[in-house]
């Protein structure tokens, strides 16, 4: 079945369409500096073949997700889920031929990388059963598939190139059909560029892309040079898809649009200068000013008032006995003393025998003569304050206590950190909340911890594509809310 689909009109009006199925064959190449309507054109391809074939669209600016509204796309955020999660996902997704939209809006240009090689990897590896033809629109394609690494590191480039490869040179047989969109041809790898048979080429104004794009297009240099003069949303169109020799399109419209649109000129305020001025000023806090109401020199004792004072007899005053307290109120004194000490920011960095002393101190001035606790229930007790929890006898704590029974002291409160923010629901600490928790500042350590908490089938650590972890303690059925790690 020879399925055409419209694109626009050629320089006398007459319609130009593609061939959807030799499209399917032979791939799609999009060049056009920024503003020449790339976007616009895969839009166009996109919603005249929807219902026609499978499309599978990566969108590293959420550009497309408007096509869910209209044409039933699934929207997946790349940056909620985890690598193995999206892996998952792609596979469904051909099993099932649904068209969707994996939107990378929220991930910096590594995360964007490594989701993106993760999910067209997951395409790629379907069953044998499973391999319907897809539509796989790449926009932004010089970003997963770079001539140099630039700032990302190069396992995650050559992922990302490697997945972008076996997309345009091994897809065809696994029913993938890439379509690629770019902005410079210098820097998209020439491996994925040279496995297009068909070429829509858009404004271009630098010399070295306008040589590629002749390379590409089998022109001389000096009818390649007509590009500069193609108008906005106009293109080159040349291959065994659209036309076996170069022609000029015009793309037609589209019924959706995109979340971001270009900039228009808004009109400015209309204000004077004066008015403008009143705006910006900002008048300074006036320092205050404090008279001088002390005498700064020291004040001179008479001599008989010092003597008086060395030969009078000491007063001796005898301590008043401390009253009983209930085993209610010294757990109060207990968790007041033990808030106060976590509060104070020098405490963090103190081991728990300095801060035992301290503890004794301030239960003396509460009226606790001698605190029950030794330094092993203290340092338990601290580990405990420290994770935020004051009352560790209470009802709701005994089956998280009793399950961090087979830890050591030090990394309990860690544990109870975060099992209280999986309990309300909370996001995952952070590894520097983890560290004070810890009483270290080294996120080495940290990170060695949750290991072997995790080792001991207490946690279950995930992260997505955005860097963002949640821990589940699966004995419990409790889960942080995602966030960042550091």
């Amino acid at each position: 079945m020879t399925v055409s689909v419209d694109m626009g009109s050629d320089e006398r009006g007459a319609p130009v369409t593609m061939d959807l199925e030799e499209l399917l064959a032979t791939r799609l190449l999009v060049q056009g500096n920024s503003g020449s309507g790339k976007s616009h054109l895969l839009r166009r391809l996109l919603e005249k073949s929807a219902g026609q074939v499978q499309q599978v669209v990566i969108d590293p600016e959420g550009d497309f997700v408007t096509l869910s509204e209209r044409y039933g796309h699934v929207v997946i955020e790349g940056a909620d889920y985890a690598e193995r999660e999206l892996a998952r996902i792609a596979a469904r997704l051909r099993e099932h031929r649904a068209s969707v939209v994996l939107s990378l809006e929220g991930l910096e240009a590594e995360g964007q990388m490594r989701c993106a090689a993760g999910f067209l990897n997951a395409l790629f590896d379907a069953p044998r059963e499973h391999w319907y033809p897809a539509l796989v629109v790449v926009d932004e394609a010089q970003l997963f598939a770079p001539t140099t690494g630039g700032e990302v590191a190069e396992e995650v480039r050559r992922a990302s190139l490697s997945a972008m490869t076996n997309l345009m040179c091994r897809g065809r047989k696994r029913g993938l059909a890439g379509v690629i969109a770019t902005q410079r041809l210098a820097k998209l790898a020439k491996n994925v560029a040279a496995e297009a048979s068909n070429f829509l080429m858009g404004r271009t104004f630098l010399d070295i892309d306008m040589a590629r794009a002749a390379d590409l297009l089998g022109m001389e240099r000096r009818q390649a040079e007509s590009i500069r003069d193609l108008a906005r949303g106009t293109f080159m169109a040349l291959g065994p898809a659209v036309s076996r020799r170069p022609i000029t399109v015009r793309i037609g419209t589209v019924e959706t649009q995109a979340r971001s649109g270009s900039p228009k000129l808004v009109p400015l305020p209309q204000a004077d200068s004066v008015d403008l001025q009143s705006l910006l000023d900002v008048t300074p806090d006036a320092a205050p000013t404090l008279p001088m109401t002390f005498d700064p020199r020291p004040r001179r004792v008479p001599a008989d008032e010092l003597l008086s004072d060395i030969e009078a007899p000491a007063q001796t005053t005898s301590a008043p006995s401390l009253p009983d307290r209930n085993e209610e109120e010294v757990e109060a004194v207990y968790a007041e003393v033990l808030r106060a000490i976590v509060t104070d920011d020098e405490s963090s960095g103190r081991p728990a025998a300095v801060l035992f002393q301290d503890f004794q101190v301030r239960c003396r001035m509460a009226g606790i003569a001698k605190p029950a606790l030794d330094l092993a229930a203290f340092s338990r007790r601290l580990s405990c304050a420290r994770a935020g929890i004051f009352d560790p006898h209470a009802e709701e704590w005994a089956s998280v206590l009793a399950l961090a029974g087979g830890l050591p002291d030090d990394m309990l409160g860690a544990f109870l950190l975060v099992a209280k923010a999986a309990r309300d629901g909370a996001p995952c600490p952070s590894d520097i909340a983890i560290a004070n928790t810890y009483g270290t500042s080294s996120i080495g350590r940290v990170k060695r911890l949750i290991g072997y908490i995790e080792g001991r089938d207490l946690f279950v650590t995930r992260t997505d594509m955005g860097g963002k972890r949640s821990i589940t303690i699966p004995h419990l059925g409790w889960t942080t809310a995602p966030a960042e790690a550091a």
